[in-house]
């Protein structure tokens, strides 16, 4: 009678509660398909990423080729970009360390950094970062990490060459050893184990190169010497600054002290200043030569123009009061005075000095090369580039604009220029003239496509490499021969 019992009141609850009974087991069952859900992807996910790193295309196959269609055809500025950091490194027996110690201004350095990279791809060594000048005429105590993110040089080039912060401590000259400075010469790797190149410009030819170390060149340039996050954020908010008022045009006005005093140019200077331009040339052992005619390298086109003969060009080009002008460069000299003319006639001229507060400049102070960088970005990204010298910034920078695409640069034919100067100045030649043909001068120095010069024998008067990068840049692109640019054709009035 119990048992009946009990089981008459287990049968009551059953059947005064049948909802609940049956919410429970619904639970029970959602929550059995939740735990199953997830498990079953954890488990996709773990395959897909197994299968993956096996086999990377084996996807592809079940994908349809999707991810080919989908992902954008990479145009020929691309085709040189860095591989990903995960990228293997280059697996080969070291000949030894190359050490250097480059010399110039921030972009001579520049470009001595890409060929040293190259050289130690060639051989086989093991590069170390870069020391850089600290003794030239602008004195900047600035490090290889101050001006380029090293992080980033190092991996971005790590599946060609092995590069490393410091030299071993074994190799230091505390534990006994001296590097040895010398040409680059392979067998003397065996011997020493590390070689310093204590001066790096011109250390590699512009032609007659293998075409994968010239591309390795470009990679270097391009893609694996990166700003410090500090320059490429001011650089990045000038340039920004820049934009939201127009189109701008970046002159680079050489028109600096030190450049007057190596070239010996004083045209347009006071006898004072042209004597104070000669003893600072000659305190630097580096700079001293002959006895420089002012006149004659003007004629000759080896000086830069001054801040006058430029305002007269800029003219003739066709550039109006209107135009937006930002002085690329160091401190002018002769100062304002100088500068009168050229604000004159251009009264929205700027500098990194006027778009941006005191304090954001304060950390770059004293850094020459760093203050540079901010005028090589905002150089790179103008919309029209004109040098009035061709050193190594306006070489550098012509070329980074041929590799975004062409972009528009005026490169002045100097001696051209100084001619018909004079001609206009002393009443010969009307102005309506001389405007005409500076414009027909320069239809065809416009940064157009064309092929370097090769002089065999004339290496220094062949066309720069970093100037014209053709081997980086003729893969999508027809690099025509001079003369024959479609874009020469057009006139000046139509390109501006």
């Amino acid at each position: 009678m119990e048992v009946r019992s009990e089981n008459n009141i287990q049968q009551v609850r059953s059947d005064k509660f049948p909802s609940q009974a049956l919410h429970r087991t619904r639970l029970r069952v959602w929550f059995f398909r939740v735990c199953s859900s997830i498990l079953l992807w954890t488990c996709l996910v773990h395959v897909v990423a197994v299968a993956e790193l096996w086999h990377p295309r084996l996807l592809t196959r079940f994908t349809g080729g999707v991810s080919r269609i989908t992902r954008p055809p990479p145009d020929f500025q691309h085709s040189l970009h860095a591989p990903p950091h995960s990228a293997p490194p280059r697996n080969y027996t070291s000949n030894g360390f190359l050490k250097v110690s480059c010399n110039g201004g921030l972009n001579q350095m520049r470009a001595a950094i890409c060929d040293m990279v190259t050289v130690a791809r060639l051989l086989n060594l093991t590069l170390v970062v870069p020391e850089l000048d600290k003794k030239s005429f602008w004195a900047d105590p600035s490090d290889f990490e101050d001006i380029f993110d090293v992080r980033h040089f190092i991996d971005s080039l790590r599946d060609e060459v092995r590069i490393i912060r410091r030299l071993p401590k074994r190799f230091s000259r505390k534990y006994g050893f001296e590097a040895f400075e010398m040409p680059p010469i392979l067998p003397l790797f065996s011997k020493h184990k590390v070689v310093h190149f204590n001066r790096t410009d011109a250390r590699l030819a512009n032609n007659g190169i293998p075409l994968d170390l010239q591309k390795l060149r470009c990679r270097v340039n391009f893609q694996g010497l990166k700003f410090t996050p500090q320059i490429e954020t001011l650089g990045n908010k000038l340039v920004h600054i820049l934009q939201e008022k127009g189109p701008f045009v970046a002159l680079h006005l050489r028109y600096e002290m030190d450049m007057l005093a190596f070239s010996g140019c004083t045209h347009g200077c006071t006898v004072e200043e042209a004597e104070e331009l000669k003893r600072l040339r000659y305190a630097y052992p580096w700079w001293r030569e002959k006895e420089i005619v002012s006149e004659e390298r003007r004629q000759q086109g080896f000086c830069p123009l001054t801040p006058e003969e430029t305002t007269l060009i800029l003219q003739a080009l066709g550039f109006d009061k209107e135009t937006q002008i930002y002085i690329a460069s160091g401190e002018i000299y002769g100062s304002e005075r100088r500068l009168a003319p050229l604000r004159a006639a251009f009264p929205r001229i700027v500098k990194k000095e006027t778009l941006l507060d005191p304090s954001e400049l304060q950390q770059f102070q004293n850094h020459s090369s760093q203050m540079a960088a901010l005028d090589f970005m905002v150089s790179v990204a103008s919309n029209t580039f004109i040098p009035t010298y061709d050193g190594n910034m306006a070489k550098v920078v012509e070329g980074h604009r041929r590799y975004h695409g062409f972009k528009k640069s005026i490169l002045p034919d100097r001696k051209k220029l100084v001619e018909l100067l004079d001609l206009h100045q002393n009443g010969t030649l009307p102005w309506n003239d001389f405007a005409l043909i500076v414009r027909q001068t320069h239809e065809k120095r416009m940064g157009q496509p064309f092929h370097r010069r090769v002089i065999p024998d004339k290496p220094k008067e062949e066309h720069y490499f970093y100037a014209n990068p053709q081997e980086c840049l003729c893969d999508g692109t027809k690099c025509e021969a001079p003369g024959e640019s479609s874009n020469a054709t057009m006139t000046v009035s139509e390109q501006l």
